[in-house]
């Protein structure tokens, strides 16, 4: 049996980002469990949709590309598993911000 990578392509206004894991010290040098860290908020973007559908049948422009470091809501998205690694498949409003 063969394992084949999968390719994930978002629809429309969706975007698939992967999580940027959380630091494993504070600031002061304290090294934190797993189960101390929170999910981190930050990821980077894997794949972008064609963009959200407008009234109008067009398609608006994603503000969003392929490699940005972005900032997201908590609970933004559903996770999913794909060939053993973790994604996030979000809304674009969901992203708060772009890392620059």
């Amino acid at each position: 049996m063969s394992v084949t990578k999968m390719k994930i392509r978002p629809l429309g206004d969706k975007v698939l980002v992967k999580r940027i894991e959380a630091e494993a010290m504070t600031a002061g040098g304290i090294v934190l469990p797993d189960t101390a860290k929170e999910k981190p908020k930050r990821g980077r973007i894997i794949a972008v949709g064609d963009g959200k559908l407008l009234d109008t049948g067009e398609r608006a422009k994603p503000q969003l590309r392929k490699g940005e470091e972005v900032l997201f809501t908590s609970y933004a998205g559903t996770e999913v598993k794909v060939s053993g690694e973790e994604f996030i498949i979000m809304d674009e409003s969901d992203i708060l911000a772009v890392i620059e």
